[in-house]
């Protein structure tokens, strides 16, 4: 049972758990009712008490000889800390039996408000599978080969178990335990700001494992793969962080436990429009519900994060970590960074809110205002991105620039860094442009009066506005570097950093000390963030699903005109779309088996191959290496990982491969 007696939180009697004839407890609290735990035969049942064990951690007397590490302490050291009696507020069942190589011994628990016996579970496991069958069958397209159904489906199961209970109230934690010495170092650590912030609810977890705590931005992009299983769900969650016991005051969304106050890349507004778009486009109330609090982390983000003023923005590591020279949330100490990626973001989210506007305008007109604001917002932006030298037009390549006292330097590695600014890429329909009589006329004058502003805008034969941080000149020249083999492109998608960079790193002095970014496909050898940092070179599903999306766009603009060399030096020509269409498929790839029933994600060992008990077993992992597709760090389903079934479905949006229409 949760411990919330001892922190003063009424809940009626306190609960108590006792042996049953089932074989295991009688659960008994006003909060739950009863319950009843039955269990194969054979356990010992050891109880203790969910309370500190104040000795240990305090060094004060005890108030229970049965304390919350009892059940350890008895199992491993044989200690004398269960309660003989058998009651208590925390159990544990204990079997004991020897098994010979290659033998299995199955336990069966039932929780339930009655003894259940344990002796049928077989025929409703065969029920329940049978409803999952029926279940996934309605939404994985019956033209799918076996293969890749069954990728989808692990996929979007492993999502569903990625769902867990978090609670933390920041105040509470901040104060602490009453019932001990008060942390008095909370008081000025991390978090302190967020005293408002109140969590209970169901959340999706990056990984059940090994992040079990949600992160903003992996939250928005489970929620894409989550509206093929449960639209509503996914549409509570990205209402969820925008709530006032969530959102800051100030109009910042929480990233993560951790820290709170880390900054996430903006996605919010990108993931509510594909959610809304996957859910059939008929829930404007949930986009309007978004759009409000999104306006105010907007606000956030033009007030803390545009430090000069001049619409370029930092943001720190963006959940990239690693992948600069230096700790970009730190800094060097000396200085101020422009990042190529929290501007490139910023262009996005100008834009997601453009078109949010947009949509809403159906239901009213007074919309169009804000349309108005958000597209002279990104052309803002998008032009300081250039005036800022960002873009290097000898490289071909947009750069974060480091802005000293004396001088400026750029920091020439090619990375996700300067590929984020293609994301910024949406298409105003002619018909849009029509309905939207007010917002066509503001467009028109700020395209006359201010043209210096407006170069970021580019007309078809059809009418559509395509608005664009990098121009259709500027992407063939990056698709230049991307589609190289030498650099961005690998045979399972685009490695975060390019890989010149293995026999050429980029190296920068600063102060007397020396920096530097070296290509690594798999695991970082840096110690950056812990050492846990691994964007220099492998594969990661979130920001290839971006540019698959953005190539998508740029390819229905074009009308199929826009081709480019794929791969690079081999003399054959793709559409854009054509290209988003094959590193989509590599992608893919990564979960898909050889003739020798070898899948490349997983490890090559006999027990993966086809035959083996593991080859049909699927891990989702965190990321991918850069050369041979293995997965990489987190493996117990990562949620923005479970992308690929999106891939696999066509329910990657409207720019799909499935369907070609407008954004």
């Amino acid at each position: 049972f949760p411990n919330r007696w001892s922190w003063g939180i009424p809940d009626g009697m306190e609960p108590m758990l006792r042996s049953n004839a089932g074989g295991g407890f009688t659960l008994d609290c006003d909060k739950f009712g009863r319950l009843e735990l039955t269990a194969t035969e054979g356990a010992t049942r050891l109880t203790c008490e969910n309370v500190t064990n104040r000795p240990k951690i305090f060094g004060e007397q005890a108030t229970t000889p049965f304390p919350k590490d009892g059940i350890n302490d008895h199992v491993v050291n044989g200690s004398d800390t269960v309660n003989p009696d058998g009651t208590g507020t925390k159990g544990a069942l204990w079997y004991q039996f020897e098994l010979d190589p290659g033998e299995t011994k199955k336990i069966c628990v039932r929780l339930a408000p009655e003894e259940r016996p344990v002796a049928d579970l077989n025929e409703l496991f065969e029920q329940r599978r049978n409803e999952a069958d029926a279940f996934y069958a309605e939404r994985i397209p019956k033209d799918e080969t076996p293969e890749r159904t069954a990728i989808a489906r692990q996929a979007l199961s492993g999502l569903l178990y990625s769902k867990q209970f978090y609670n933390f109230d920041v105040s509470v934690w901040l104060d602490g335990d009453p019932a001990a010495p008060p942390p008095e170092e909370r008081h000025w650590g991390r978090n302190k700001e967020w005293r408002h912030l109140n969590n209970s609810e169901v959340i999706p977890m990056p990984d059940t494992w090994e992040y079990p705590w949600y992160a903003a931005w992996d939250t928005a992009f489970h929620c894409l793969p989550f509206t093929a299983i449960d639209s509503t769900f996914a549409k509570e969650q990205l209402i969820l962080l925008g709530r006032e016991w969530y959102q800051h005051p100030n109009g910042q969304l929480p990233a993560y436990e951790w820290s709170f106050s880390d900054v996430n890349p903006p996605v919010h507004a990108w993931a509510a429009l594909r959610v809304y778009e996957l859910d059939r486009g008929w829930d404007t109330h949930f986009l309007e519900k978004v759009l409000h609090k999104l306006l105010l982390n907007f606000t956030w983000w033009v007030n803390r994060r545009d430090v000069e003023g001049n619409y370029v923005f930092d943001g720190g590591f963006l959940g990239l970590d690693n992948i600069g020279p230096f700790n970009r949330s730190e800094g060097l100490g000396v200085g101020r960074l422009e990042q190529a990626d929290a501007t490139g973001w910023m262009a996005m989210y100008s834009l997601d809110l453009l078109d949010m506007a947009l949509r809403l305008t159906a239901e009213s007109p007074s919309y169009e205002d804000l349309a108005s604001k958000f597209v002279r917002h990104f052309e803002y932006i998008a032009t300081a991105a250039d005036e800022q030298q960002l873009w290097v037009e000898e490289e071909g390549f947009y750069y974060d620039r480091l802005l000293l006292p004396d001088q400026s330097m750029t920091i020439a590695v090619r990375s996700m860094v300067g590929l984020i600014p293609i994301f910024a890429t949406r298409i105003v329909s002619a018909a849009a442009l029509d309905r939207c009589s007010l917002f066509g006329q503001h467009l028109e004058w700020f395209v006359t009066n201010r043209p210096h502003f407006s170069s970021h805008m580019h007309p078809n034969d059809n009418g559509d506005l395509l608005l664009s941080l990098v121009s259709p000149e500027r992407l063939v020249r990056l698709l230049d570097c991307i589609l190289d083999e030498n650099e961005f492109l690998s045979p399972y998608g685009l490695r975060g950093l390019s890989k010149r960079h293995e026999g050429k790193p980029f190296s920068m002095e600063v102060e007397g000390q020396t920096f530097a970014v070296g290509y690594e496909p798999g695991e970082s050898e840096s110690s950056l963030f812990g050492g846990n940092s691994n964007w220099r070179g492998p594969v990661w599903f979130p920001l290839n699903y971006l540019l698959i999306e953005s190539l998508r766009r740029f390819d229905y603009w074009a009308g199929g005109s826009l081709r480019v060399e794929f791969p690079k030096g081999s003399g054959q020509e793709l559409t854009v779309g054509e290209i988003a269409d094959v590193l989509a498929e590599r992608l893919i790839g990564l979960f898909e088996a050889y003739a020798d029933g070898r899948r490349p994600s997983l490890p090559d060992h006999e027990h993966y191959r086809a035959g083996g008990p593991w080859h049909e077993r699927l891990l989702f992992h965190e990321y991918f290496h850069g050369e041979d597709g293995r997965g990489l760090g987190a493996s117990h389903q990562t949620g923005w990982t479970a992308l690929v079934s999106s891939l696999l479905l066509g329910r990657d949006g409207p720019l799909g491969r499935r369907s070609r229409g407008r954004s």
